[in-house]
């Protein structure tokens, strides 16, 4: 792994997801274990093989019995952790560049990315990246392999957010590329034309993959905290408006409530869970939270 994509991922953070299943105890059996249930309701998770003991894994599935006979550690394997495929959507089109303090949008998504694969490899499933702009500018398959991360994290590192005008059409590509039912994470600031990105939520829907959204915001697109005259540059067009940002402030946030109102009715008809983070959130609190509501609610 380059030194870039290192900096990609925070290992103090690793470190803390490592401890998410002690974490939630009984809510669930780590976070990916979660995600197991929803899109494989009925699915059978009987006996399938065993592979041999790697660190991390859970220790009530060890089998001891075949451990006193060949000295060695082995797992049992069942067939709902060996069906799983987990596709992160991971937008890279010129507004998620957008960065007030701290990080941007585009390497928050990244790290989320980068962590959400992390918990899924460690589960043994396998998990795919498409980087989406105007049109799918890069694509990973879903592997289970040991080192799939690594290569993640190199695609990522390896593009640079791109303008423009439109990512319903990467979107729509992006569904036909996840083709092996699964669990679909969306990573984005969903600044687009809303009908083109439900149409391709809707072909997610209908082969039965689940689909999450985590929904990015910068602080300062989410809550106007200026005072004075601003210029005001739009990443994707290159557009500048020149304005008081006393006189603008109630009439965005209107419209940024009205947006968010919208978006999350267009979520719920469809049994999507859509979950809003600012980037000056700490990440892995944000999933420990988001895995403790969606247990609650399953």
């Amino acid at each position: 792994m380059t030194t870039a994509a290192q900096q990609l991922v925070d290992p103090a953070f690793f470190s803390r997801l490592e401890n998410l299943e002690l974490r939630a105890h009984g809510i669930v059996e780590g976070f990916m274990h979660g995600l197991h249930r929803s899109p494989f309701v009925g699915f059978s998770v009987e006996f399938a093989s065993h592979r041999e003991y790697t660190q991390g894994d859970d220790l009530r599935h060890v089998n001891w019995k075949l451990f006193a006979r060949q000295r060695r550690l082995y797992v049992k394997q069942f067939d709902a952790e060996t069906n799983m495929n987990l596709y992160l959507l991971l937008d890279v089109s010129g507004s998620m560049d957008c960065r007030s303090k701290g990080v941007s949008k585009l390497e928050y998504g990244a790290a989320l990315a980068a962590a959400l694969a992390h918990l899924a490899i460690k589960q043994h499933d396998a998990v795919g990246l498409a980087l989406l702009a105007d049109e799918v500018v890069a694509h990973l398959p879903p592997k289970a392999r040991s080192h799939q991360l690594q290569e993640i994290l190199t695609v990522i590192e390896n593009t640079k957010p791109r303008q423009t005008a439109s990512s319903g059409r990467a979107f729509q590509q992006a569904a036909e590329l996840c083709n092996h039912r699964g669990i679909v994470v969306i990573l984005s600031d969903l600044f687009d034309d809303l009908d083109e990105l439900m149409k391709a939520v809707e072909r997610l829907r209908f082969r039965n993959h689940e689909v999450i959204v985590f929904h990015l915001w910068d602080p300062w697109e989410r809550y106007l905290p200026l005072e004075g005259h601003y210029r005001f540059h739009d990443i994707e067009t290159g557009e500048v408006m020149v304005t008081q940002a006393e006189s603008v402030r109630g009439d965005y946030l209107v419209e940024v409530h009205r947006w968010r109102d919208q978006l999350e009715t267009e979520c719920r008809n469809r049994a999507i869970d859509r979950i809003e983070l600012t980037t000056d959130e700490p990440l892995d609190q944000a999933l420990l939270d988001y895995l403790v509501r969606r247990a609650k609610a399953g």
